[in-house]
């Protein structure tokens, strides 16, 4: 059997891979915070015919050997945690990390997940909480009768209540970083779970110890650059077509063969 037909049929499969990550990279482009993946390859267990170095029946050595492929296989799917552009929006409850770093926020299982979304809002008991209600932590409650807040660069959340001058501070945020960030599980809903792989969270005042600072009123975008993923969008799809040729070929090389008398 002719290998080039399943070296072809595995580049295929590659590609259809690397077309769906691009595919959730383009879906995404306006998701805040999103970190875009890149699909990574590796190459598959060789068939060595004469191994590099051998000597022929005259002594002479071999200096490349003869070595067959079997094609290429997906080896993962990466997070790439680039910053994302920030975008100005004033809303006091919109906050952005510049730099490392990640929001915690208290999952309904008890358990916590990260992200890099930092559009919040008030429930009805006035706790901070992300689009989908969960409570960010540790938990902050802005009173019901606070005409300004404000977030600090290293997370001190301070207000100012009817008939009072001074602001009062009402709680502080914290965030959270990762040994390998690349290593979180994603959730969905823009939230990251920790695994073995990111290990434990390194939880500090933001601007500190590495972490990134607040910035109020700021939302981050994703980091996904249109260009770029239209242009591997491309040479995907020409990867495919090149791929699928050779299984082409192959087959019709099969049905010479078939064909000789």
């Amino acid at each position: 059997m002719i290998k080039g037909l399943h070296s072809g049929a595995t580049g295929m499969e590659a590609q259809q891979v690397k077309l769906d990550v691009i595919s959730n990279n383009l879906a995404n482009v306006n998701t805040t915070g999103f970190k875009k993946n890149r699909a990574d390859f590796q190459d598959l267990i060789y068939q060595t015919m004469k191994a590099p170095g051998t000597s022929s029946a005259d002594g002479i050595e071999n200096p490349t050997g003869t070595q067959i492929g079997s094609g290429v296989r997906t080896s993962d799917a990466q997070k790439i945690m680039l910053q994302g552009d920030m975008i100005v929006t004033n809303n006091p409850l919109d906050i952005a990390i510049t730099g490392d770093g990640f929001f915690q926020i208290q999952l309904p299982s008890g358990e916590l997940g990260y992200s890099r979304d930092g559009s919040f809002h008030l429930n009805s008991q006035g706790v901070i909480v992300n689009t989908n209600g969960y409570p960010l932590e540790p938990n902050i409650t802005i009173p019901q009768d606070a005409l300004h807040v404000n977030i600090g660069s290293d997370g001190t959340v301070s207000v100012i209540q009817s008939g009072q001058t001074q602001a009062s501070v009402v709680g502080n945020i914290q965030t959270a970083s990762f040994i390998n960030p690349a290593g979180l599980e994603a959730m969905g809903k823009n939230l990251y779970k920790a695994t073995s792989a990111s290990g434990d969270s390194i939880v500090g005042t933001p601007g500190e110890n590495s972490l990134g600072s607040l910035e109020q009123g700021f939302l981050e975008s994703s980091n996904v650059k249109v260009v770029e993923e239209m242009v591997s969008l491309i040479t995907t799809q020409r990867a495919y077509e090149f791929n699928s040729k050779s299984v082409q070929t192959a087959d019709q090389m099969l049905r010479t063969t078939t064909q000789l008398k």
